[in-house]
């Protein structure tokens, strides 16, 4: 599958419908969720995607500005609806490269669920808080260096 990316006033809106969508099943229906998902950052994000053979988003995310007089970007709403493919590291993987390459960050931050720390792990993110509740699920923060 091929990794798109796009700041979000280049998706198309069938685009950004499936983003949504995507991020509506896996953090709603999934993981039974209710958070305010619609959060102002999208429209000043890069949002890296792709398709499956269904026509549906398989995977998203976004990069976006934390702190850009620090240069400090965040990767956030990370998502895939095929587990087990291989295609979460390759989604993370590009959008560490979109947030040193269209970012130019010196540091990426994002905030993990607790099950998920081993998989930022593996591309370079180490934990640097201790556990806390957001929405009901234990997260974690976690950076790397660019």
């Amino acid at each position: 599958m091929e990794l798109i990316v796009k700041h979000f006033n280049e998706l198309s809106t069938t685009e950004l419908y499936e983003i949504l969508k995507t991020r509506f099943e896996i953090f709603v229906t999934e993981q039974e969720c209710i958070y305010p998902d619609l959060d102002d950052r999208d429209q000043d994000a890069f949002h890296v995607f792709c398709w499956n053979e269904n026509n549906r988003v398989a995977a998203c995310l976004r990069v976006f500005w934390k702190d850009e007089k620090e240069g400090i970007a965040q990767i956030g709403r990370v998502v895939t609806l095929e587990h087990g493919k291989g295609l979460g590291g390759k989604l993370l993987h590009k959008g560490v490269e979109v947030a040193v390459e269209k970012l130019n960050a010196k540091k990426i931050y994002l905030e993990a669920q607790e099950y998920a720390i081993g998989y930022y792990a593996k591309e370079g993110f180490k934990v640097v808080s201790d556990v806390f509740m957001e929405d009901g699920i234990p997260h974690v923060k976690m950076e790397r260096e660019s």
